[in-house]
């Protein structure tokens, strides 16, 4: 009996040992035969996977015994895969040569080729510098608020989200420090939300058709003309692709907010077509019981269909239209509610309809030249109401361009002319003057890149703009990459921009445009900037590439000469002014990124001096964080889970009534939890309940007549949100 357990023993001793078996590999450039860090090599159908380290070698253990598929995966190489039976006769480490794919590499030049600068070429190929939000990051933002686009911008690097309205949430970007009219926010490459259609673009824009953010910091107006004073924001469009892309998102809040939209993608023979829908709603939310709303009552409703036609491998044509009809309404609690008297009169109601066209013919002229024609056509309507007050018009505006590239080995090029009209006419509804204009602007361009080798390269461009009402205006611009190092690059650039001024700014926007006078274009210059930056990157990977390690440092600098400024004029009007001065911005931001594992460590540090310089005196910009620090944690693995933990600081800022804020922190944890065509996501936002209403007031006199102090920190609190995705 002794000797049957002993033998049984054994025979489980060995079959253990059979059943966990361990592969041993040195993971090396097929052409250089170089070892690669970094590569990640996984078992197939479990979750066995681990990572190369500096020597190219990874080891896998606990593999199961019988045929196992291997897969070698790593960035910009093709990925392999063997098939082995295990347990293995030879136990030594095996030599993997991985090869460049062309296939693979333009798949993966698919998701980021940065389209913000016309060009070819991956974002570590550009001169300009361009930041990136895509993939799992913009996936995991748009959980947190799907509604809009606010957080996505708002908890990047160097970017303010600045609410102009307290009770109906309108907001606004600001880069560096600079007010959102210096931004130019864009999709697909047109300019579709500019002068009054900005006003409430950041909360009618939802992420879920984007497939990517690119967010260009400095002048960028060689390629797109006026308003790139600050910086430039492109939205890129999902498009349709052979796999059938069908995506479903439903969101409920703790503050009996709902969002539930879907979108749909497919890419047939010689059609293609993408369609985005949306319903967004907004319940009347008072966290602070102020009788006053933080989040308003609104109902938004979006449809964007697109159709593709692919004429041959060389033309396409697309055609898409965006439509939003909204109706948003914050103001006292009892009113929005319907319960509304004489102590509760005060609200703020917008009614907003965005309709625009865009059309875009592509034409490929041999291996390496396209020409492209687009055009769109935009149609906004607003109305701003309050009690006894009504601000409305309607805001038409075009957009023609035609362009030439060519990308070669050694130089890239892009030649284009454009031309844009914008008008706005108001609705006469008061005796005061009509804040109307129509402007015309035709503009030319060219950009090269050129690669002087493999480790420098330049990007420079020259643009002209003819202005119906300012004139013209040269604007160069210039950028160079130098990739010292495998570790090592560095970026210099700078141009020149300048912004037609109109009515519709952060100020008018603060107070719905009462009072505000037209512009005087013949006593009005156009305002006219110049801006550089530099930024060094460093990135490698420590402890036998375990730990992954990468860090950007940038200096900016920005100057505006005579900005335009709203001040009080005669009895209760403002008026727009230029006073001789200038408004300067400059600072840093850093950018650091660890990884080890299934984790990853996401730390940011903005510091942004800015300061307006009006005759010989110099005050701080208000509504501008001097400090400002983005912390977040993520731990994912791969297709179960992903958990999220965000810390954002915010240092004082000084307003607008000469007064200063106080500082404070906001925290956020986020969840979701992945099955293959199914997840489920819960959002913990501002749990630490940061509001202004805690340690500063946001209002003076009374609640029927209430005058609104700046908003400079959370008003809404600790918000839940959480919801399902569906893909079919």
């Amino acid at each position: 009996m002794k000797r049957t357990i002993v033998l049984l023993v054994i025979l489980l001793c060995t079959a253990v040992t059979y059943a966990q078996n361990t592969y041993k590999a040195i993971i090396k450039d097929a052409k250089t035969n170089q070892p690669l860090a970094g590569a990640t090599v996984k078992v197939l159908g479990t979750t066995l996977k681990a990572n190369s380290d500096r020597t190219g070698t990874v080891t896998l253990t606990g593999i199961p015994s019988g045929k196992q598929v291997i897969q070698y995966i790593y960035a910009g190489f093709q990925t392999e895969t063997d098939t082995l039976d295990f347990p293995l006769a030879e136990t030594t480490a095996v030599i993997v040569l991985l090869e460049t794919a062309e296939e693979e590499e333009d798949e993966e030049l698919e998701e980021v080729v940065i389209s913000a600068t016309r060009s070819s070429r991956t974002i570590e190929n550009i001169p300009t510098r361009v930041e990136v939000i895509a993939g799992e990051e913009l996936d995991e933002k748009g959980n947190m608020k799907p509604g809009d686009i606010r957080m996505l911008l708002a908890e990047s690097t160097g970017i303010q989200t600045q609410q102009t309205s307290a009770t109906s949430g309108n907001s606004a970007i600001r880069i560096q420090g600079l007010d959102g009219k210096y931004t130019q926010i864009i999709r697909d490459g047109f300019p579709l939300y500019s002068g009054f259609s900005g006003g409430l673009g950041l909360l009618q824009i939802a992420p879920l058709d984007l497939q990517q953010v690119e967010v260009i910091k400095g002048s960028s107006s060689t390629l797109y003309g006026a308003g790139a004073i600050a910086g430039l924001v492109n939205l890129v469009s999902k498009k349709p692709t052979e796999e059938r892309q069908l995506n479903f998102l439903l969101n409920g809040t703790s503050a009996l907010g709902f969002d539930a939209s879907s979108f749909y993608a497919q890419k047939f023979d010689k059609i293609g077509l993408t369609v985005y829908g949306a319903y967004n709603k907004g319940t009347a939310y008072d966290p602070s019981d102020i009788g006053l709303t933080a989040i308003p009552k609104f109902d938004r409703f979006t449809l964007n269909p697109k159709l593709y036609v692919y004429f041959n491998e060389a033309t396409t044509l697309s055609a898409g239209i965006n439509a939003t009809n909204e109706k948003r309404i914050g103001g006292d609690l009892e009113y929005v509610k319907g319960n509304g008297s004489t102590a509760h009169s005060y609200f703020e109601e917008n009614k907003t309809g965005r309709y625009s066209s865009q059309v875009e013919l592509d034409h490929k002229i041999g291996e390496n030249q396209k020409l492209t024609l687009r055009n769109s056509v935009s149609y906004y309507d607003r109305s701003i109401a309050l009690p006894n007050y009504l601000f409305s018009g309607v805001q038409v505006s075009t957009y023609s361009e035609a362009n030439y590239s060519r990308n070669g080995e050694k130089a890239d090029w892009v030649l284009g002319i454009n031309f844009l009209t914008d008008n706005f006419k108001e609705d006469q509804n008061s005796a005061t003057a009509l804040r109307n204009y129509n402007y015309n602007t035709l503009g030319a361009f060219a950009q090269n890149t050129w690669n002087f080798s493999e480790k420098f390269s330049v990007e420079s461009g020259i643009r002209g703009d003819y202005h119906n009402e300012y004139g013209f205006f040269f604007l160069p611009r210039v950028s160079g990459l130098w990739k010292i190092n495998e570790h090592f690059s560095t970026r210099l650039g700078g141009g020149l921009g300048y912004k037609a001024p109109t009515v519709f700014t952060e100020d008018a926007e603060r107070i719905q445009f009462r009072n505000v006078l037209p512009i005087d274009v013949a006593n009005t210059k156009a305002e006219r900037s110049y801006g550089a930056n530099y930024d060094v990157n460093y990135r490698t990977s420590l402890f036998d590439g375990n730990v992954g390690f990468s860090i950007n440092h940038m200096f900016f600098y920005t100057r505006i000469n005579n900005p335009i400024l709203l001040t009080a004029s005669t009895g209760s009007s403002l008026a727009y002014v230029q006073p001789s001065g200038n408004l300067d911005t400059k600072g840093m931001e850093t950018n650091a990124k660890v990884t080890y594992g299934d984790f990853k460590l996401f730390i940011g540090y903005t510091l942004a001096d800015v300061v307006q310089h009006t005759g010989g005196s110099s005050i701080v910009y208000p509504l501008v964080s001097r400090h400002r620090l983005n912390n977040v944690l993520m731990y994912e693995v791969e297709d179960q889970w992903k958990i999220g933990l965000e810390a954002y600081y915010f240092s004082k800022q000084k307003l607008n009534d000469g007064t200063t804020g106080k500082s404070y922190w906001t925290t956020g944890l986020m969840a979701e939890k992945l099955w293959e065509r199914f997840s489920i996501f819960i959002n913990f936002e501002n749990f630490s309940d940061t509001r202004q209403t805690k340690f500063d007031s946001i209002y003076t006199g009374s609640i029927t007549s209430p005058v609104f102090r700046d908003i400079y920190a959370p008003v809404d609190g600790f918000v839940v949100n959480g919801g399902v995705k569906f893909k079919l």
